[in-house]
């Protein structure tokens, strides 16, 4: 009975980070879906509603908990028994980064290790970043979203509106 975690901003959740999710939790006895406050990325969503979206997207896997949370990931994990981090690589440029954490991570921690997956090739292109950037130019992204991120990204654009 192994658990992992699945740390990131999730800023807003993706349909490719669904798909991580969904491959994890067939892997993983329970998969913690551990949304970071990380206040310097200046997130468009608050860490509450990134963590309501990520659960309403998630409601339908038993094995999964989303959860936010503050300080570093590998403290996270040990405190929670948590055993498996788990990080999606969309493309060769992903790796040096993620490896980068991975060793980083094992320096402060020996109890945690490392587990890479790649989602499903018609998500290997998604990103938040991306998916934000589409919405608040006024593009339809309910292909990349669950269609209630859909309708949040749409709020939060028509809030900036002027007048």
């Amino acid at each position: 009975m192994t658990k992992a975690m699945y740390p990131g901003t999730f800023d807003p959740i993706t349909n490719g980070h669904g798909d991580l999710v969904r491959r994890a939790a067939a892997i993983f006895s329970e998969v913690t879906v551990a949304i970071a406050a990380n206040p310097g990325k200046a997130p468009l969503f608050t860490l509450d509603e990134r963590v309501a979206l990520a659960r309403a997207v998630l409601a339908d896997i038993p094995n999964v908990v989303v959860t936010g949370y503050e300080g570093l990931t590998v403290e996270f994990a040990k405190q929670h028994g948590i055993g498996v981090v788990v990080r999606g690589l969309r493309a060769v440029s992903d790796f040096e980064f993620e490896f980068q954490l991975a060793t980083m991570s094992r320096h402060l921690s020996d109890k945690v290790d490392y587990v890479f997956l790649t989602p499903t090739e018609q998500f290997n292109f998604i990103s938040s970043t991306l998916v934000r950037e589409i919405a608040s130019l006024g593009g339809d992204v309910s292909e990349f979203v669950h269609p209630q991120v859909a309708a949040a990204l749409l709020a939060k654009r028509l809030q900036k509106k002027p007048g």
